[in-house]
């Protein structure tokens, strides 16, 4: 089957060739006459298998005809990342040279202005990350009464993001008829609850058991030791031995994308990062660096491992096991991809035990596990016994004994002192505070014993009685 057997128009099956396709993957043969035929579709396949063409090939014949308005969208697709959003974006613009088509592009990070400027002039594709356009539409910029058409694109990672109460309230803000499209590599419940919920009798397309891995991908576990220079030892070493030509290294943090970026270069090799915390602009340079070969490692947290098509991959190495297991098959899809194939390592510490019986449990397929020797040369060096030996020190003389010191002279017994006389009792002394004080208060005063009264005398008591003789 070809893509001129899917109903494509003349204009896109020539941008399809000029981009270097001919022959359609499963997802894409079974995806395309469905939206064609304005089906709803609920597309369970795993990463690499081309679902992003699945859906952007029919919406644009669909959309070729007919007239977009300013801030109500024709078509609404969202993404969990800015990365999956932009290469979409990407997607549309490579297979729409033939189509006049308008696109805008909401995704946080960059300048809300220039998107409210593309909305006012009227688009007829909006490619968007939920929290922006939750934004924008707060803010009155833009009104989905219009749009006919939903995509919601990696519905797993969306789940995995905490998204789904956004997508919930943004669909009930967009009109009752229109067509969803839903795709995922994985099917929980609560993506199932959203599908029942939304979706109006969708066809199911399943091209690969949920959760499966790519069996073009060479799957190996590697056990190491806890310690973070142990697993950077073993990774430098599987860098060294393998044929890598490009490679992308998964970490759990992004303290740790950066240590570990750091380690590699300081080693001699070209590697970059990418990770939550860079600005829009730097992550997308740092994505450019490695498409081009500039630099042919890339060290990414998990916002890189969904969706991301980067031709080319032939390794994966996962430093730290992932958390979810839904993750590990998003990360190993990054290689062995359009029928390539790929080798993934995951370096295994003591602690990744469960983690790993989930991925199995998952994959419904034991990993392979191979020991890695350390190289010559390559050992961490002991504090203790990598020392070099001490000069010997000569021995040291005896010191010679000291002259026993002379005995004290006993000193004469301190005379006693003089016998004080008794000291009156505290009660029969005078308070001599209190006689100071009273000396000055009155100067008639005579200075005889205390009577009780040493103020003014009134003039009633110096009178003086007499008696009749």
């Amino acid at each position: 089957m070809s893509f001129a057997d899917l109903g494509l128009s003349p204009e896109l099956l020539q941008a399809v060739t000029d981009a270097g396709y001919s022959d359609p993957t499963p997802i894409q043969a079974s995806a395309i006459p469905s939206v064609l035929m304005m089906r709803d579709i609920i597309g369970i396949a795993q990463t690499g298998t081309g679902k992003t063409a699945s859906f952007v090939l029919p919406m644009i014949d669909i959309l070729a005809h007919g007239r977009s308005r300013a801030r109500m969208p024709r078509s609404l697709i969202l993404e969990p990342t800015r990365e999956l959003a932009a290469q979409v974006a990407e997607n549309f613009e490579k297979y729409g040279q033939n189509h006049k088509l308008s696109m805008a592009l909401l995704i946080g990070g960059v300048s809300m202005g220039d998107q409210v400027k593309a909305l006012e002039k009227g688009v007829d594709v909006l490619i968007a990350t939920p929290g922006r356009l939750m934004d924008l539409f707060e803010r009155g910029n833009i009104l989905l009464t219009g749009c006919s058409m939903l995509v919601i694109d990696e519905a797993d990672r969306m789940l995995d993001m905490g998204f789904i109460p956004q997508i919930e309230e943004i669909c009930t803000k967009l009109p009752a008829n229109r067509q969803t499209l839903l795709f995922s590599a994985t099917m929980p419940p609560p993506i199932k609850k959203l599908a029942d919920r939304f979706l109006s009798n969708p066809k199911t397309i399943e091209v690969a058991r949920p959760a499966s891995t790519n069996t073009n991908i060479r799957q190996l576990l590697v056990p190491v030791g806890g310690q973070s220079f142990e697993k950077r030892r073993v990774l430098r070493q599987l860098l060294a031995q393998e044929d890598v030509r490009t490679a992308i290294i998964f970490a759990n943090r992004k303290t740790t994308v950066r240590e570990l970026n750091k380690s590699l270069k300081s080693h001699g090799f070209r590697s970059g990062e990418i990770h939550g915390d860079m600005e829009q602009p730097q992550r997308l340079a740092e994505l450019d660096l490695f498409k081009r070969g500039d630099i042919n490692i890339l060290v990414a947290s998990d916002v890189a491992a969904r969706g991301l098509d980067i031709k080319g991959v032939s390794h994966v190495f996962n430093f730290d096991a992932p958390w979810h297991p839904d993750d590990y098959v998003h990360r190993i899809g990054r290689t062995g991809r359009a029928g390539a194939t790929g080798t993934a390592y995951t370096l295994v510490a003591p602690d990744d035990a469960e983690n790993i019986d989930n991925i199995e449990k998952l994959t419904g397929q034991k990993i392979e596990r191979i020991e890695v020797a350390p190289a010559e040369g390559d050992e961490r060096p002991s504090r203790r016994r990598d020392r070099p030996a001490r000069e010997e020190r000569p021995e040291r003389k005896p010191r010679p004994e000291r002259e026993a010191r002379a005995p004290r002279e006993e000193r004469e017994p301190r005379a006693e002192r003089p016998y004080r006389e008794d000291r009156p009792p505290r009660d029969d002394r005078t308070d001599r505070r209190g006689r100071d004080r009273h000396r000055d208060r009155d100067t008639n005063q005579d200075g005889g014993p205390d009577e009780g009264w040493n103020g003014p005398v009134p003039d009633f008591l110096q009178v003086a009685l007499t008696t009749a003789a």
